[in-house]
């Protein structure tokens, strides 16, 4: 009976700290989406990698501007397509020092990434302002990191399952096409995966961005998600 009670008081303590704060933010964000006639928002995930200026061709292409939720490591490690991101007008975003579960960090793990993560970022001359937890999850140190760094959360509406091994480019267009809706945020991903997976992304996008723009979307950049 007592180790019984010692899990369930740990159960507790992790429900508490971690899965109940990632659920509600996660239903909350579904609940409160905007309505916006035909204004959509790009975002991408986990890089900046080797595949990333690829993407940025294509948004060039098409004249796009997209928010890059960045993974401060990887920022580090490719300056220049940093510099890149920056000079051609989209918006950078903090996506965690190293893409660690916020489920499993303790309290000074959670200050460290924060802390970490935004020197970083401050060093490549990155003013951060939105931040995007790895998988959506947060943790109450999260949660009081977001104050004091004045941070804006953003989560999604939508996915394409980009990340998949077994997706393919069509399968991603088809669900970004069917799934898309006005006022809906989009993420999708620039880095990690598996076999090659956002190449995927990328030659989806490259199809599937002429039809959203052929059917009036106009896309935009989450610093103006509150815009009426």
């Amino acid at each position: 009976m007592r180790y019984f009670i010692i899990l369930l008081l740990i159960v507790l303590v992790y429900l508490i700290y971690a899965a109940i704060p990632s659920l509600w933010f996660k239903i909350m964000y579904k609940i409160k989406r905007k309505e916006n006639g035909k204004i959509i928002y790009l975002t991408f995930d986990d890089g900046p990698s080797t595949y990333t200026n690829k993407l940025l061709d294509v948004l060039k292409k098409y004249d796009i501007k997209a928010s890059f939720f960045c993974v401060a490591s990887y920022a580090l490690e490719n300056k220049k397509i940093i510099k890149r991101i920056k000079r051609e007008g989209h918006v950078i975003c903090l996506h965690s020092l190293n893409h660690e579960n916020a489920y499993l960090m303790d309290i000074f793990k959670t200050n460290k990434d924060f802390k970490n993560s935004l020197e970083i970022m401050k060093n490549l001359n990155i003013d951060v302002k939105y931040f995007r937890p790895p998988w959506g999850d947060l943790n109450l140190v999260s949660l009081f990191n977001l104050k004091k760094y004045n941070l804006k959360l953003i989560l999604w509406h939508v996915m394409a399952e980009d990340w998949k091994k077994d997706t393919t480019a069509f399968d991603i267009k088809i669900k970004l096409l069917r799934r898309i809706k006005g006022g809906d945020i989009i993420c999708l991903h620039d880095g990690r995966g598996v076999k090659d997976a956002p190449l995927k992304t990328i030659e989806a996008l490259d199809k599937a961005i002429p039809i959203l723009l052929g059917k009036g979307f106009i896309f935009k950049t989450v610093d103006k998600y509150n815009e009426k």
